[in-house]
This record gives C-alpha cells, structure tokens and sequence, in this order.
C-alpha cells in the first residue's frame, strides 16, 4: 500500500488550475494553425489568426486565456493500492482550487443556491469531482476548467434504441446547429454514447481530455468521429460563428454496452479554448 498525503494533492490541483487557464496544449495550437491553413472564408481565417494571436499573448503574460476562467472539474483516477493521508481528499481539492484560482487571480464563477439567490462563492469552490478506481498504487489527476457558454449548449439526448448511427450524426448536428456561435467554435465535441444518462454525461466530458485528434481506440467509435466531424463541417458556422468551413476541429467518442430499451447519447461541446491538463502522482 503506497501513502499519499493529501498536501500533495492540493499542490497538484493548485498549479493545474493555474496552468489550464494560461497556456493552452500544444495538441491544440497546432490543431488551430491547422484550421487557419485550412478554413476557406476569410473571415474565418482572421477568426483563428486572432484565436491564435491569443495564446500566444496568454503564454508569454501569464494571462487567463479566456475571461470565463471555467467551473472546475477533476477527474480522479485512483490506483486501489494507493492510501490517503492527512486529511480529507476532497477537501484537499476544493483547497486546491481555492489556492489555485486566488493565487492566480483567475475569475470565480461558481454561485450557490443556484435558482433563488446565485451568491458568488468566492473561491470557485466547491470543486466537480469525478472518481474512478483503477488498478495500481498511483493517481492520476485530470484538470477541466469548462466555460459556462460551451456547457450551456451541451445536450443529453435518450434515443430510440433503432436510431442508431445516423439517428446519433443528426443528434449532433442538430446540436451544433442550435448551438451556432454560443458556444465559441472551432469545437472539440465529446460524445458519450450507450450506459446509462448520468454514465453518458461523465463519458462525453471525459473524452475531452485526450489528446486532440487522437481516434478511438475502438473502431467503430473512430469511424463515427470521423463522420460526425465531416457533417459538422459543412454547416457553415466557422470560427466564432463568423461563417467558414472549421467549425469543429475535432470528435471524440466514448462508448459503453446499454440497455437494450434505450439509446443514451451525451454531446458535450468545448470551445476553441479547450482548457484541460493532467498530472500523475
């Protein structure tokens, strides 16, 4: 059994906050220089030369990347060999956050009593936590900050179970269509598809964190991705919803075996600015 002292924890959690809001991944820089080589509307090159022009600017000043510094959401997976110590685990992460988002002078988002007073929280606290547990004795830490905007024109749809494939295609596209410029495109969709509604919900946003670009190890996951991105690239929404061919630059599909009355599908879109690191303790 290998003891983790939470401390260590709040560390991680602190500097990946701070991290993910200033300086965007790699995977995404070149996935945005790719788009500007390849969008055809002017305008929409002009889009992304600025999109671009604003990493570049967030990087060097050490500068929030986007205004909606993001709710936060972290992504557990815990080795079953490891032990906590020191305190409690989710405390430790709320601090984290709250050191993270303070620290870094990032904006805090989070309101309580969400439908009566909408009270700022303050810190950004408390913190979306997602555990798994998986074998081993480390863990690993996956950090999302989502911007309000994008989460907003996500979806949940219960399809019939003979909708299959292309009932899934016109699901997204009917999303993304709906969702025009709201939710700051180019996108990275994540799809959750199968399990069960909540399951669905937790695996469309988990997709998000792989590597831009990167196909689903399953095949026909990776096949459905290539075209569900064909057909959101012919909508004509472009970059910030400014007309253009790139209005996604990515999809990544997660699937899992279902009931066999139900067809559960999770679409969750993120904006350009596809926030996300991870660590490994």
């Amino acid at each position: 059994m290998r003891e983790i002292d939470v401390k260590d924890i709040t560390q991680a959690v602190a500097r990946l906050a701070q991290k993910t809001n200033t300086a965007l991944g790699d995977d995404l820089l070149e996935a945005l220089k790719k788009a500007r080589e390849n969008e055809a509307s002017p305008i929409g090159r002009e889009a992304l030369d600025r999109l671009i022009d604003n990493v570049r600017v967030a990087k060097t000043q050490n500068l929030p990347l986007c205004q909606d510094c993001g709710a936060p959401i972290v992504f557990l997976d815990i080795g079953q060999e490891v032990h906590f110590t020191g305190g409690d685990l989710n405390a430790s992460i709320a601090q984290g956050i709250r050191q993270g988002y303070t620290e870094g002078y990032l904006r805090k988002s989070i309101v309580a009593q969400p439908f009566t007073k909408r009270l700022n929280t303050g810190d950004n606290t408390p913190p979306i936590i997602h555990f798994e547990i998986v074998p081993g004795d480390k863990i690993k830490i996956g950090f999302m900050p989502k911007g309000g905007g994008a989460e907003n024109m996500s979806r949940l749809v219960m399809l019939k179970p003979g909708a299959g494939e292309q009932g899934i295609i016109d699901a997204v596209e009917s999303t993304v269509k709906t969702a025009g410029g709201n939710a700051c495109p180019p996108l990275v969709i994540g799809l959750g598809i199968g399990a069960t509604a909540e399951k669905a919900m937790i695996m469309a946003k988990k997709a998000l964190l792989r590597p831009l670009g990167w196909p689903s190890s399953d095949p026909e996951n990776a096949l459905l991705e290539k075209k569900v991105l064909e057909r959101i690239n012919k909508l004509g929404i472009g970059p910030l919803g400014m007309g253009g061919t790139v209005t996604a630059l990515a999809v990544h599909a997660e699937s899992r075996p279902c009931h066999f009355a139900s067809l559960p599908l999770s679409i969750n879109l993120q904006c350009h600015s596809a926030r996300h690191a991870e660590v490994v303790l």
